[in-house]
């Protein structure tokens, strides 16, 4: 009797073994063989093998991958609606801030020429300042934030399946001993099994209701860092436009006995007290983008440009406060925009880390100082195109200006799919997951032509029949209509560029970047001063038609030669 129910337990605890191998908890040698071999080959074909070759023994073209899936580039899939909603909304939120600055102008234009022109100078100098110190920091923090945040989200994953797992297995472990233990009948055995069931459910509620307690605050050691980078620039920034505001002016070519220079300075030093607040929002704002959020921003600047707008003439007008009423109504507005897209983040994000070493002060400014010597290269390119065109004499130079605020906002809309082709990319990096990668990269890109191909139809058109808009001067008219070929032709190049940096930042090659844009620039540089020289206004248009071209082909290179972090594209398409 006694063996028989030994060898009744034995057959009861082998019944268990074997479910604990459905669940696949427990298995044999052999099967766990199979599982890993099943896994790791399913792992190889989605994220690519990097030193994979097709069986035919022919390596594939790296280039090729910018045609993948090219007849579904309007398609609406899961790939196409993840750009479009992030892209749609940054382009708005690009677009709003010229439209605000048109606003602006015509508001102080009504004060007189003096008061426009102290204002445009000023305004220069503020924008070129933010650009240098905050397109950098910007550019690396979406970045860094998408990596970090896509990390921790994995992490948080294996760690809630290993909780789940351990669950399971002391769950279906109490199952197996109870069984053993039990010499009843299978009728008799059934409500047992009952509070097991109810134990392995009641562990799985318990680890949903724990990641629900824990999906709160976010701690990215990179965002507080962005953060801190941000406001500090702005602060270095306010002071030296403040104490340093009539020797800029002076340098932007405004004379000592001017009219212009006192509205100028008095407008500047009121700005200035607002770069803290600009640079801490922009910073904030490339946090939003990292984590795929470019709704915030939008509804911020919105928000932002719309009680500038409001506060405008109550300042310049109602309160007779003139130029300095325009600088006061800015710099409020920009500490709106601060505080709504401070209270929106500290909902989602701890702004402190929780040891002040964790901040990545070093990775940031290392990748920043790339990114500003790739900025100071760009900006360069244009101002000597600018300097050249006004060496030709006024008329050249009000046509050249008008062409280029033309040529440069209509491709500002390509920033929108730049900055989610970046976002996206970056998280896809992250995860290794070089399908998402391929799939992501060779659609922003198409989408980005097809985007310059219908800008170049709308802009053509638009300046060829409005060009009367900007200038009433004939000679003007004359060459801004000689212009309008570059300017329109090359839409689809500048698009396709624009795009190119994006994905560039978001594989996070910085260095690639900011190295191939200053080749580009000492290249371009000679081909402005020289194509001005012998060719006039036409020769400075076909020197930045090399200079964008350029930038394209670079922005191109690593991906169409498969080096640098696209190097799993030689393994496969």
């Amino acid at each position: 009797m006694r063996l028989f129910v030994h060898s009744l337990s034995y057959q009861r605890s082998l019944c268990s073994l074997n479910s604990l191998k459905t669940f696949g908890i427990f298995s044999d040698t052999t099967s766990t063989k199979t599982v890993v071999s099943k896994r790791r080959s399913r792992s190889m074909t989605e994220t690519g093998d990097l030193n994979s070759v097709p069986a035919s023994g022919i390596r594939p073209i790296p280039f090729l991958v910018i045609f993948k899936d090219l007849t579904r580039v309007f398609s609406m899939d899961a790939t196409g609606r993840e750009i479009l909603s992030m892209a749609f909304p940054a382009a708005l939120a690009l677009a709003s801030d010229p439209v605000a600055s048109l606003i602006d102008t015509a508001f102080i234009g009504r004060l007189g020429a003096v008061e426009l022109a102290a204002v445009g100078v000023s305004i220069a100098i503020f924008q070129q300042a933010s650009r240098i110190t905050i397109f950098p920091i910007v550019s690396v923090t979406t970045s860094f934030v998408a990596e970090e945040d896509t990390l921790e989200k994995m992490k948080e994953e294996e760690a809630n399946k290993a909780n789940l797992v351990h669950a399971n297995t002391l769950a279906v472990q109490d199952s197996l001993e109870k069984g053993v233990a039990s010499t009843t009948s299978n009728n008799k055995n059934q409500p047992q099994q009952t509070p097991v069931d109810a134990k392995l459910t009641s562990d799985t509620k318990s680890n949903n209701g724990n990641k629900g307690k824990k999906k709160g605050k976010k701690t990215i050691k990179s965002a507080s860092t962005a953060m801190i980078i941000g406001l500090t620039l702005g602060l270095v920034q306010a002071i030296v436009l403040i104490f340093s505001s009539k020797v800029l002016i002076g340098i932007m070519g405004v004379k000592p006995n001017s009219a212009v220079l006192s509205p100028a300075q008095k407008y500047l030093t009121i700005r200035s007290l607002g770069a803290p607040a600009l640079l801490l929002s922009l910073s904030m704002q490339g946090i939003f983008r990292g984590f795929k959020d470019t709704k915030t921003p939008l509804y911020a600047t919105v928000a932002s440009d719309g009680l500038n707008i409001i506060l405008d003439p109550i300042f310049i007008f109602v309160l007779r406060l003139g130029v300095s009423g325009a600088a006061i109504a800015h710099v409020i507005s920009q500490y709106f925009m601060l505080l709504i897209l401070l209270i929106r983040l500290a909902k989602e994000v701890n702004l402190m880390p929780p040891k002040f070493g964790d901040l990545q002060f070093g990775k940031f400014i290392r990748n920043g100082g790339l990114m500003l010597a790739r900025t100071i290269a760009v900006t360069f390119c244009q101002t000597l195109a600018a300097s050249m065109a006004a060496r030709l004499g006024t008329t050249p130079m009000a046509a050249f200006q008008i062409c280029l605020q033309v040529w440069l906002t209509s491709s500002m809309l390509a920033d929108g799919l730049a900055v989610a082709g970046q976002a996206i990319l970056a998280c896809n990096f992250a995860e290794k997951d070089y399908n998402k990668v391929t799939a992501a990269a060779s659609r922003v890109i198409q989408m980005s032509f097809v985007l310059g191909l219908g800008l170049s139809v709308f802009v053509g058109l638009g300046l060829y029949f409005g060009s009367g808009v900007f200038s009433k001067d004939p000679a003007v008219i004359h060459l801004i209509a000689i212009g309008i070929p570059f300017v329109a032709a090359t839409q689809p190049i500048n698009s396709l560029t624009f795009v190119l940096d994006g994905v560039n930042f978001g594989a996070s090659d910085f260095a690639y970047t900011a190295y191939s844009m200053v080749g580009v620039a000492a290249v371009s540089i000679a081909a402005v001063i020289y194509m001005a020289k012998s060719n006039g206004f036409v020769g400075i248009w076909i020197a930045l038609t090399i200079y964008m071209g350029l930038r394209a082909i670079t922005g191109m290179g690593r991906m169409a030669t498969g080096t640098g972090p696209w190097k799993f594209l030689r393994g496969r398409l």
